[in-house]
């Protein structure tokens, strides 16, 4: 879209990534205001009929309507695609809407899509509920098993869906391998790159076309506001997603887009510490007594230790943890009492947050997966998910040593 000829910075390519978070994507107006501006409107107001007609003709590009397109949004979208590497990005109101926008955009009826099964609950939702009213098959793999993909991608597809690591037992897929057979099948690959974020993973580089998250998360990291984008190259993101986008009107409202710019400016520095805080506390909760098992994608103990560490820069910002039952509990009671006793981590089912967040999945984020498959993506009802925050990380150790206690029958010490 047209903007005022002061575009800051000037030359991106040549700029790093952090540098980028902070000063990518930004067009200064003619008041040269420091931080982004906030275009709160719903419409564009122009000189003539004439340059109105041309407009909604495309035979000139301007802003016409917010649905379409807005400045601000506009200014989100650069700087997240500078720092994804992608050559488009579309914002949408939330990270379901951005999920769903870019399948939908590329199936149609008697389409064929092939899925990991370690997914997010709406996703399933979407894939196993709504899409198979529009004629569309859903086939899922163990996304780990390359045989399965082997012989899954054997056939010609449509997409290809998948998350890596995936929310919430973090099972790091082979990006690469899988891009390979999908193109081969005629697929298109969307990968679900929330957990890594852009700061550790790229899977565009890897042989993805679209990536998509939900802002809502890392990206906003401050519990703030909600949305999501979908990014990848030119031809698929403006030209069927953006289709879709423009009509059906997912998109990201002005004052959330703005949010979410200046989320980006912290971004790289928020990732990294929470990354190096849950990769200590992962490393510490193995160790302790009444915890099954602990997934965390750069602990030697992970199944695909080596593929993540080949793949990503860092382990990520979450810690999943299956708790074991004891005295008498059952491991759904015992994830019930942790949960109930911590004290510096919050309950809720977001995560990427500032604030360290606790989540049970196969009672909330999960709860409508069908129970074979939630077992199949290894859930049980001692899994709590922990989304590891920027609090001092010793505060937090001993939050969940203290929690641990709870779970194990023995109170929490007075305060």
């Amino acid at each position: 879209m047209p903007v005022p000829d002061l575009p800051c910075p000037p030359d991106a390519g040549r700029l790093r990534p952090q540098t980028l978070a902070v000063r990518g994507g930004q067009h200064r107006s003619g008041f040269q205001e420091t931080s982004e501006a906030l275009y709160l409107t719903q419409g564009f107001v122009y000189d003539t009929a004439d340059e109105a007609a041309a407009t909604f003709a495309e035979e000139i590009d301007r802003y016409s309507y917010s649905r379409y397109a807005n400045p601000t949004v506009t200014t989100f979208q650069e700087r997240l695609a500078l720092l994804e590497g992608a050559e488009a990005c579309l914002a949408t109101a939330t990270g379901m809407s951005a999920v769903f926008t870019a399948v939908a955009a590329l199936v149609r009826s008697g389409s064929r899509i092939v899925a990991a099964r370690e997914l997010f609950g709406s996703t399933v939702t979407i894939f196993d509920q709504i899409l198979p009213e529009w004629g569309v098959r859903t086939d899922y793999v163990t996304g780990t098993d390359p045989q399965q993909w082997e012989r899954a991608l054997a056939t010609p597809a449509d997409v290809v869906f998948l998350e890596s690591p995936s929310n919430p037992m973090q099972d790091v897929l082979d990006l690469a391998r899988i891009a390979r057979l999908a193109h081969r099948a005629g697929a298109v690959v969307v990968v679900d790159n929330v957990f890594a974020t852009p700061v550790l993973q790229r899977p565009l580089e890897l042989g993805a076309d679209l990536v998509v998250y939900s802002a809502t998360k890392h990206i906003d990291g401050q519990g703030r506001c909600m949305g999501g984008a979908v990014l990848g190259g030119t031809d698929l993101v403006q030209g069927r997603i953006r289709t879709l986008y423009r009509m059906s009107g997912p998109v990201l409202a002005p004052f959330n887009a703005w949010v979410l710019t200046k989320g980006l400016e912290t971004l790289p520095v928020r990732v990294r510490a929470q990354a190096a805080a849950a990769a200590d506390l992962a490393s510490w909760l193995e160790a302790q007594q009444g915890v099954e098992a602990v997934r965390y994608p750069f602990l030697p103990s992970h199944p695909q230790h080596d593929l993540a560490r080949a793949q990503m820069s860092g382990g990520g910002t979450v810690v999943t943890v299956t708790l074991a039952g004891a005295g008498g509990r059952s491991s759904d009671e015992a994830a019930f009492a942790f949960l109930d006793a911590l004290r510096v981590v919050d309950l809720s089912s977001n995560l990427g947050d500032a604030k360290s967040l606790a989540t049970h999945p196969a009672t909330t984020t999960h709860c409508r997966v069908d129970p074979q498959l939630r077992a199949s993506m290894g859930i049980t009802g001692g899994t709590v998910r922990l989304s590891v925050g920027l609090e001092d990380v010793e505060d937090l150790r001993e939050d969940l040593e203290a929690a641990l206690a709870a779970c194990r029958g023995r109170p929490r010490p007075k305060e």
